[in-house]
């Protein structure tokens, strides 16, 4: 095996303690790396007025590959009050670092993966015939656009006159709008482009090919948001004609979408959406998994960098913990997609197999998966702590 270097990016809150579990699940597996830690998140924009340093920027584009663990992020106005005080007042405006991270190096790609572990007690269940009670299995792979839409970032309060007048130009605009004072408008854009709606519903059908499903589904709302959603359906139909033959599409709007999740999840394998509806979906598929202590993630470009995290978020409430409870599984099984990506994959199976294990045995259960709120004292109450359930998937690696 061929040693790499991986760019860890701790982040905020939980996001070192869950990074540095999982470490250490990758060091049971023989995986053999060096780790070079890199600078981002809440700390770095206090201290510094930016939240990802180009430091840090230019050691993911010599290294490629990064583990992220988790940051905070707060309202525009909340972040200016939380700078140093030499920095304050001298034009400094916060921005998402993980959203410009994938901006940065056109991460556009995102897999969400929410697949059921047998024995999780946190699985969705349903009222099936006769008042039988249902366990369907949910085995959806989320295909996100990550660099575009309502994350693109390009909004304005109180535009300019440029800006006002090409809106004014929009009949829906003057017909809606105008009666609004400038100073009292806040806009921000829904940006499709057709390639990179192209490349992410690509990325669908050829991952739907190679598992052996006969289609995707398309999750947009095309019926209201006609140009952008439009778009992303009409590319994938006239892709399934031209590239994928025999390979179906459907669509649902997203609303809909969010009703049938609980109705039949196992329907929907394959999804394809925009960033806004990307993002909400893969959190609907993931509370019939056992919620985002068991949700991850991975996102690639075209640039050759991929970064590896769960998607939960720092919950700052947990961090400061004298022991930590927080589940580490997510992070762990954003590892496990980082050993698929860089081709280790017979490792990568172990890990999914020890994590598989230690659910279905039901003897380790953190805090979420005991059903307990998440308080201080969890652990003395008989829930696993984040150190011990590393500890029991490592256990099942020897």
């Amino acid at each position: 095996m061929q040693k790499r270097t991986i760019v860890t990016l701790p982040g905020d809150g939980i996001g070192r303690v869950v990074l540095d579990e999982t470490l250490r699940v990758l060091d049971a597996v023989g995986f053999k790396a060096d780790y070079v830690e890199g600078d981002i998140g809440w700390e770095f924009w206090r201290k510094e007025g930016n939240p990802l340093p180009q430091r840090t920027i230019d050691l993911l584009q010599k290294h490629k590959v990064a583990l992220f663990g988790a940051i905070t992020s707060k309202p525009k106005d909340k972040a200016a009050t939380e700078l140093a005080p030499e920095l304050q007042g001298k034009g400094y405006t916060y921005f998402s670092p993980i959203v410009a991270l994938r901006q940065h190096f056109g991460l556009d790609i995102c897999m969400r993966p929410c697949k059921t572990f047998k024995g999780n007690p946190l699985n969705f269940i349903r009222r099936g015939a006769n008042n039988t009670i249902e366990e369907p299995l949910v085995d959806t792979m989320i295909f996100r656009q990550n660099t575009e839409g309502l994350y693109g970032g390009v909004e304005w309060t109180n535009p300019s006159d440029l800006v006002y007048e090409g809106l004014m130009s929009h009949p829906k605009f003057r017909e809606n709008f105008a009666w609004c004072p400038r100073e009292e408008l806040a806009i921000s854009t829904r940006i499709f482009t057709k390639k990179y709606t192209s490349r992410i519903v690509r990325a669908a059908f050829e991952y739907a090919k190679e598992n052996g499903y006969k289609g995707i589904t398309v999750c947009e709302k095309p019926n209201v948001i006609r140009e952008t959603s439009g778009m992303m359906l009409k590319v994938a139909q006239e892709m399934a004609k031209n590239e994928f033959p025999g390979m179906q599409v459907w669509d649902t709007n997203i609303d809909a979408q969010m009703m049938w999740l609980t109705k039949n999840p196992e329907d929907y394998n394959v999804i394809v959406a925009g960033n806004m509806f990307g993002d909400i979906i893969s959190d609907g598929f993931a509370g019939l998994i056992g919620g985002l202590g068991f949700a991850c993630s991975a996102q690639f470009g075209e640039a050759g960098v991929a970064v590896f995290e769960p998607t939960h978020g720092s919950a700052p409430k947990y961090a400061d913990f004298e022991t930590s409870i927080v589940n580490p599984i997510a992070m762990v099984n954003s590892a496990i997609m980082m050993l698929e990506y860089i081709g280790e994959k017979e490792m990568a199976k172990k890990i999914e197999n020890a994590v598989a294990e230690v659910i279905a045995e039901g003897k380790v259960k953190t805090y979420d998966m005991n059903k307990m709120r998440g308080t201080a004292d969890v652990v003395n109450q008989g829930a696993a702590s984040t150190h011990q359930m590393a500890d029991a998937i490592i256990a099942k690696l020897k």
